[in-house]
C-alpha cells in the first residue's frame, strides 16, 4: 500500500531505533510532524533549532546511535547550523532533515527561500535534495549510510510538497542494512611502524600526549608506558579517558592546562602524539615527534612529524609492543611525576585557603570542588565554553564512569544546556548536570522552558559572574582594556522559578553545599544560580606581555594556575611509587 514520503521516512526511522526527533514544527515541516504524531518517535520541543543539533549531537555522542533533528525551510535551517558544525565536528550520527519551500518555488526568489544544499556543506559529510518519493528513498539511504559509517553530519533537504508525495515501499527502505564498523580496525603500515619503534628505541626518554583518539586502548597506552618509562599527558578532550587511575599521569597541556605535562612534551628526547588532533601548536614540540592518528589528514598539521603512523591506538600499540625494547631507566619519569605533584601542591596550597570559604561573591574554585564531590559516580557533565571550561577541567575528577562533553573542537557558547537535553533525553536514568556560564545560558536560556516542558530532570549549575570571564581575560591578554565583557546582575534562579523549575540561589558560601546537594538530589529539573568573583583570574601585574601574548606561550600557564581538586590525589599516589627517587615531602 502506498504511504507519503514523510511516514516512509519516519517508519524507517522507528526500524531504525530513533527515539525522538529534536526540532520545531511548522510550515514545510507539518507533514513530517503530522507522521512523527502518528508515530512511536517523540517530538523533542526546543525553542531554537540550534539547540535541536545541539542535542541531537550529544544524544548521538552519549549512546553512539543514530540521533535526528529537523528544521522548517528558511529561518529554520539557519538556525540548524551552529548546532550541526559542532555535532559534525564531533563526528556525531546525526541526520538532519531540512524541509525546503515547495518545490515549483525553487528558484523563484520565493518567501523564505535559502539553498541548504550550499549552506550546509561545511558542516556535513552528506547533504542532499529530495526531488521526488523515488529518488527520496535513496537519498534517505545515502544520508543514512553515510552518517552512521561515521562521515559525520548528513542532511536531507526535503520540500514540504515531496513529503506529503506517495510512494510505494522500495529496497531502499524495506530491506537495507548499513555498514557502521563499529570496531574498526586499521592496522599499520609495516614500514611506518618499523620507523616508530626505531624512533622509541633510540630514545633515552619518551613522553606520550593522549587525546580522544586513545579512548578506546587505555590498557595499551598503559602497557607502552610501562615499557619505555614514558609520562602521559592528555588533551582536555581525552582526560574522562586517560587520566583517571593513570600511574605514569603529568597532567593536561593547552591554555586549561596544568602539572608537569608541558615540560614532560618539551625535555623528552621523543613526544608521540596518541590518538590527538590538539591545534596549539606552541604547546608542542617542533622536532623528534611521532604521530598516530587513524585519520592520515590530521598527521603533521600542527607541528612537524618525523614519525607518522595510520592506524587506530589500538592496532598501532598492539602491533609495535613486541618490537619495543624495555628500557631499564625510570629517572625521567619519575622526575615528571615528581615534578607534576610539586606544581599541583603548590596550587593546592594557594586555593585551600580559608579565606576562600567565606569569600564573597563565591570563589569558582570553591564552587567547582563542592559541584566535583557531590556530583554522582557516574554523572555526565556538559560544560558551557569559556571559565567553566577551566573549572571542569582542574576539578571535575575522571573516574571511568563519568562523561563530560564540551564543545572541544568547535568552542561555541551557550552548548552546555542543549547538550544536556539530548543527553538527559537518551540516558533518562543518569544524572545530567549542565555546568553554564551565565553567559552561555544567556543565549540559549529559553531551553529551560525544554527542560519544563519534558520534565527532563537536568541539573543547571549557574556559575554566574555577570561577565564574560574568558572574553575579559583574552582582552586583557592582548593588551585591551575589557569592554562590553560585564552586565547588570540576572537572577537566573528566579528566572527558573518563574518557569516552574525547583530553583536555588546561592550568594553566601555556607550555603553551597546544601544548595547543590537539594538540587541533585530532587526528582526533577532543578536550577541552581552561585554568584561568583568575575576577578577570581585578574592577572598579577608583574607578568609581561611576551609571556601572555596570543595565549600560546608556557607563561600564560601562570595566569590560569588555578587548583586542581581532587587530581592532586593522583599525583600522591603516583609519587608514593616512586619511593627514594621522591624529591618533596608530601602531606
Amino acid at each position: 500500500m502506498a504511504i507519503n514520503f514523510a511516514q516512509q521516512l519516519v517508519n524507517k526511522l522507528q526500524d531504525l531505533g530513533v527515539k525522538r526527533i529534536y526540532g520545531l514544527v511548522g510550515d514545510s515541516l507539518n507533514p513530517l510532524s503530522d507522521a512523527v504524531r502518528n508515530s512511536g518517535i517523540e517530538w523533542i520541543h526546543v525553542r531554537n533549532e540550534e539547540a535541536a543539533a545541539f542535542a541531537a549531537g550529544a544524544d548521538s555522542l552519549s549512546t553512539g546511535d543514530l540521533a535526528v533533528c529537523g528544521a522548517s525551510c528558511g529561518p529554520g535551517n539557519t538556525h540548524l547550523i551552529q548546532g550541526l558544525y559542532e555535532a559534525h565536528r564531533n563526528g556525531a550520527k546525526v541526520l538532519a532533515i531540512a524541509s525546503h519551500i515547495p518545490s515549483p518555488e525553487i528558484g523563484s526568489d520565493f518567501f523564505q527561500s535559502t539553498h541548504p544544499e550550499y549552506i550546509f556543506q561545511e558542516c556535513s559529510g552528506y547533504r542532499e535534495v529530495v526531488h521526488s518519493a523515488e529518488q527520496g528513498a535513496r537519498v534517505l539511504h545515502n544520508a543514512l549510510q553515510s552518517t552512521l559509517a561515521g562521515n559525520g553530519v548528513s542532511v536531507m533537504v526535503v520540500p514540504g510538497d515531496v513529503f506529503a508525495l506517495d510512494i510505494a515501499d522500495t529496497v531502499y527502505t524495506a530491506d537495507s542494512a548499513y555498514a557502521q564498523g563499529a570496531d574498526k580496525r586499521v592496522f599499520p603500515d609495516p614500514g611506518e611502524a618499523a620507523a616508530l619503534v626505531r624512533a622509541i628505541n633510540e630514545a633515552d626518554t619518551v613522553t606520550m600526549f593522549c587525546g580522544y583518539g586513545a579512548r578506546d586502548a587505555r590498557d595499551e597506552v598503559f602497557a607502552l608506558a610501562e615499557k619505555i618509562k614514558s609520562p602521559i599527558g592528555h588533551s582536555f578532550r581525552g582526560k574522562m579517558f586517560i587520566a583517571h587511575d593513570n600511574p605514569f599521569d603529568v597532567g593536561m597541556s593547552g591554555l586549561l592546562g596544568y602539572g608537569a605535562c608541558y615540560e614532560a612534551s618539551m625535555d623528552a628526547d621523543l613526544f608521540i602524539m596518541v590518538g590527538t588532533d590538539f591545534p596549539y601548536i606552541d604547546w608542542l614540540p617542533h622536532k623528534n615527534v611521532a604521530q598516530i592518528d587513524i585519520d592520515g589528514s590530521h598527521i603533521g598539521r600542527r607541528t612537524p612529524v618525523a614519525y607518522p603512523v595510520i592506524g587506530d591506538v589500538k592496532s598501532v600499540i598492539g602491533n609495535i609492543l613486541p618490537h619495543v625494547e624495555e628500557k631499564t631507566d625510570r629517572s625521567f619519569l619519575d622526575r615528571m611525576l615528581t615534578r607534576h605533584a610539586e606544581l599541583l601542591e603548590d596550587v593546592v596550597k594557594k586555593y585551600t585557603e580559608p579565606a576562600r570559604e567565606s569569600r564573597t561573591p563565591i570563589h569558582p574554585e570553591l564552587a567547582a570542588s563542592v559541584l566535583d564531590q557531590l556530583a554522582a559516580d557516574d554523572a555526565y557533565v556538559t560544560v558551557d565554553t569559556g571559565m567553566c571550561n577551566v573549572w571542569s577541567s582542574r576539578y571535575l575528577t575522571p573516574n571511568g564512569r563519568r562523561g563530560e562533553m564540551a564543545s572541544y573542537l568547535h568552542g561555541t557558547m551557550a552548548n552546555a544546556l542543549p547538550m544536556a537535553i539530548g543527553i538527559q533525553a537518551a540516558n533518562p536514568g543518569r544524572q545530567v548536570i549542565s555546568w553554564s556560564g551565565d553567559g552561555g545560558l544567556g543565549m540559549l536560556m529559553g531551553e529551560l522552558l525544554t527542560v519544563k516542558l519534558h520534565n527532563l530532570p537536568v541539573k543547571t549549575v549557574v556559575f554566574n559572574n555577570s561577565s564574560l570571564g574568558m572574553v575579559k581575560l583574552e582582552m586583557t591578554v592582548q593588551g585591551f582594556p575589557d569592554f562590553e565583557t560585564d552586565h547588570d546582575h540576572v537572577n537566573y534562579a528566579a528566572v527558573a522559578e518563574a518557569i516552574g523549575i525547583k530553583s536555588f540561589r546561592v550568594e553566601d558560601p555556607k550555603d553551597l553545599e546544601q544548595a547543590l546537594s537539594d538540587a541533585l538530589s530532587h526528582d526533577g529539573p532543578a536550577l541552581v544560580d552561585i554568584v561568583t568573583d568575575p576577578d577570581a583570574l585578574s592577572l598579577p601585574p608583574s607578568i609581561s606581555w611576551d609571556m601572555l601574548k596570543g595565549f600560546t606561550t608556557a607563561g600564560v600557564k601562570t595566569v590560569l594556575d588555578g587548583g586542581v581538586g581532587r587530581m592532586v590525589n593522583l599525583a600522591r599516589r603516583n609519587l608514593r611509587h616512586i619511593g627514594a627517587a621522591a624529591s618533596i615531602e608530601l602531606k
